[in-house]
């Protein structure tokens, strides 16, 4: 991790928790102690934070920070029929009786039309998802602890010892900020963070990006391509990108936008 992605990370970290150990700043980042100790200098230097005996605390505690990432209400305008058949076909990918983790997302949001007479155990990090399915279905809906950013709809942990991490899912079906030769790419670091938790709970990943998020460019590789089982796109998806997937032994499937059209799947090269 870069000296940039670090600094922001911890004042992400600072914003979900007012005060801060150094041993959970090093945890988090995976730098040394001794580099966290130079970091804190020079954060305290330029005024984003305050140390304090074994750690650090926020400048302004009550000050939440916004995520690098448009609001919920305006990303879900945008593209809504690709990520409407896309979401579709992920549902199609489901059965009943299995657990399975939604990152939040517009896209994946979507889902929840189609999870509506669905019976399945889903763990979500999506304020609005976990609401319209417990209003609207009968599935079984788990939200992990954390803070509501209100703008996104994302319940975010700072913990890495919180609920999730005695779950266990069959898939997990994830959209992202972006989606390139390094892999899944997300623009703000505190994201980052919170899906790469939630992969590690589940056996296959499973990533729904309408066309759109191949030509986006983040800062934050969440995971490799390697880790990516299935691709869930839409019709307009670029050639050379479905070439990537292919040569990364990657399942894609191409959501069609009539529903009464089947899914295609696009095999490997």
């Amino acid at each position: 991790m870069h000296e940039r992605e670090r600094w922001q990370l911890i004042g992400a970290m600072l914003r979900e928790r007012s005060v801060l150990t150094v041993r959970e700043i090093v945890a988090a980042t995976g730098a040394s102690t001794a580099t966290i100790r130079r970091d804190l200098v020079q954060l305290e230097e330029t005024g984003q934070l305050r140390r304090v005996h074994g750690g650090v605390e926020a400048v302004d505690a009550l000050a939440q920070r916004d995520l690098a990432t448009r609001a919920f209400s305006d990303s879900r305008a945008i593209h809504v029929e690709r990520k409407r058949a896309i979401a579709r076909a992920a549902v199609g990918l489901c059965e009943d009786g299995e657990s399975i983790i939604v990152n939040a997302g517009t896209t994946t949001y979507e889902m929840v039309g189609a999870l509506a007479n669905r019976r399945l155990t889903v763990l979500t990090n999506s304020f609005p998802m976990a609401q319209s399915l417990v209003a609207g279905s009968e599935n079984r809906v788990i939200l992990p602890g954390g803070e509501v950013y209100r703008k996104q709809g994302i319940v975010i942990s700072p913990f890495d010892d919180d609920a999730i991490q005695h779950y266990t899912a069959s898939k997990m079906f994830m959209s992202c900020f972006g989606l390139g030769p390094m892999g899944v790419i997300e623009g703000d670091p505190l994201i980052a963070r919170a899906e790469a938790k939630l992969l590690k709970r589940a056996e296959r990943l499973i990533v729904l990006v309408d066309s759109s998020k191949f030509e986006r460019r983040g800062v934050i590789a969440v995971c490799p391509l390697s880790r990516i089982h299935t691709v869930i796109t839409d019709e307009d998806a670029p050639e050379a990108s479905l070439d990537m997937l292919r040569s990364a032994g990657i399942e894609v499937l191409i959501a069609p936008r009539d529903a009464s059209d089947a899914v295609v799947k696009v095999t490997a090269a």
